[in-house]
């Protein structure tokens, strides 16, 4: 392995899943000030956009009839309704940042986090829990680690080390005879 791979942040999906309210936007608005290789997909939506919002920077904005064509056609890693809207993310993007080296952090809801593990075994999940939550038991069964968000910078600090400490294993030899 050279000195350029030891260096560059490995190709990993990480899911960073919470409640609402749990503070997931702030984390990766942090993380991504602190490492920022990091990349997080821009969600599609069927809700209208609000005036400071741009389409495709925050959100990519659909009708209805758009929105149940990507479901259809499988583009979506994951959706879910929220309200009367629904919401998703795009399966090609972070398929691209992941094949082009750059670490993924997807910031969505903990029923969204076991949706993708069923589509993309080897994504790691991450549950951000905020004082007092509770995650039921196969919920807690089912993420990697659970981080108490009760201080930004220590959560910050922690979810930094775990994306940037994912190195692709090397290669072993097979031993002979």
């Amino acid at each position: 392995m050279s000195t350029a791979d030891e260096t560059r942040p490995a190709a990993r999906l990480t899911v960073l899943a919470g409640p609402s309210g749990a503070g997931r936007a702030s984390v990766v608005e942090a993380v991504r000030a602190r490492f920022p290789a990091t990349w997080t997909p821009v969600p599609a939506t069927t809700r209208p956009r609000r005036g400071h919002e741009l389409h495709g920077v925050d959100r990519i904005f659909l009708d209805p009839a758009g929105f149940e064509r990507l479901v259809a056609e499988g583009r979506l890693l994951e959706w879910s309704r929220v309200g009367p809207y629904r919401r998703g993310t795009p399966r090609r993007p972070v398929r691209a940042r992941l094949l082009a080296g750059r670490p993924v952090l997807l910031p969505i809801d903990p029923d969204g986090a076991l949706r993708v593990r069923e589509v993309e075994p080897d994504a790691r999940l991450v549950l951000l829990a905020p004082p007092g939550f509770r995650p039921d038991a196969r919920t807690a069964a089912t993420f990697e680690l659970t981080l108490r968000h009760d201080l930004l910078e220590r959560v910050v600090a922690e979810l930094v080390g775990l994306l940037g400490s994912s190195f692709p294993a090397p290669v072993q030899p097979r031993p002979r005879g």
